[in-house]
């Protein structure tokens, strides 16, 4: 029996969502690679941010998001660039998925790989993240990006905070962080108020590193912001689920529909960004004892239904799921 090729995912953050010009550049450069599927491209106008998922054996994925991060210097300045979302650099963060044959550890190899290529060849600093990291505390996408573009020039003078390649500051394209992690859920909740303080308050309650708020911590593997959305007139809860297997996205869309209550608001529905995996959708549609429909497609559209995700305009589970867009 022929054996399988290994199968990674790639979800790339571009610091641009007002240009359909330079989105669709960004895109093309990624589809140029042989073998590679683009399986979703999420544009966000108030985020001013882009993420495209797209997978393919581990050395195309490489080329390919370096073909696309190459293409995002080009077209992206930073000194222009203003958006609600964290950010850091024209390429915000590059994140490699192992999805099928591959390790974790493996799939980090090719990160620091792509890594030292775009500090080499594109002269754009580079740290890696997550279990490609080079240190403990350089793991967490947040503390890294803590500083935001603005602050990039000054971090680049703290030595605990040299970049892993290319040491020097771009102005241009800031700096892009690299690594590889298992599959992320982009989980945004909307509740029916402009006050951002309750988004706030809320993305405090559920996210796993403690805080004035929450001296004790939330969910497990979560972390939360809370944002005012221009496009939707209304706050969100911005939320990602760094592992839903430890934490689930319907055990934290739960809690914050009773949180949000009793603050004297109410969740009005959500959006998912990029891709999501059938299981989180099934953990939705069985919480509900009384459905005896064992239609797995029927499972997930109720699964979409109960997690708010059809509340702004219908969701296409044969697009928006994985398992039934990748070639797994």
């Amino acid at each position: 029996m022929k054996r399988r090729s290994p199968l990674i995912e790639c979800v790339p953050n571009f610091s641009e969502g007002h240009n359909p010009k330079i989105i669709n550049a960004i895109v093309t450069a990624i589809k140029s690679v042989r073998g590679i599927k683009v399986l979703h491209v999420d544009i966000g106008f108030d985020a001013h941010r882009t993420v495209i998922t797209f997978v393919g054996t581990p050395k195309k994925v490489c080329e390919a998001a370096f073909k696309a991060i190459q293409t995002a210097s080009e077209l992206i300045d930073m000194r222009l660039h203003k958006g609600i979302h964290p950010r850091i650099g024209s390429t915000d963060v590059c994140p490699l998925v192992p999805l099928r044959d591959i390790s974790l550890e493996e799939t980090a190899k090719y990160a620091r790989q792509l890594a030292q290529r775009v500090g080499e060849e594109l002269q754009i600093p580079v740290y890696c993240y997550e279990a490609a990291a080079t240190a403990e505390y350089r793991k967490n996408l947040a503390d890294i990006r803590k500083p935001q573009y603005e602050g990039l020039a000054q971090m680049l003078t703290d030595p605990q905070w040299q970049p892993d390649f290319y040491p020097h500051y771009n102005a241009k394209n800031g700096a892009t962080i690299i690594g590889a992690r298992p599959l992320l859920v982009a989980f945004n909740v909307n509740l029916n108020t402009t006050d951002v303080r309750i988004a706030k308050k809320l993305a405090a309650l559920v996210r796993e590193k403690p805080s004035k708020e929450n001296p004790e911590g939330g969910f497990e593997a979560v972390k939360a912001i809370g944002w005012f959305v221009e496009e939707y007139e209304c706050v969100q809860v911005s939320i990602n689920f760094v592992d839903a297997t430890i934490t689930s996205v319907v055990t934290v869309y739960n809690f914050l529909k009773v949180a949000a209550k009793n603050l004297g608001f109410e969740v009005t529905g959500s959006e998912l960004i990029g891709l999501i995996s059938e299981s989180q959708l099934l953990i939705a549609a069985n919480q509900n004892p009384s459905v005896k429909e064992t239609n797995k497609l029927y499972q997930l559209n109720l699964g979409a239904e109960l997690l708010g995700l059809n509340a702004f305009q219908p969701f296409d589970v044969k697009k928006r799921v994985i398992e039934l867009v990748s070639p797994l």
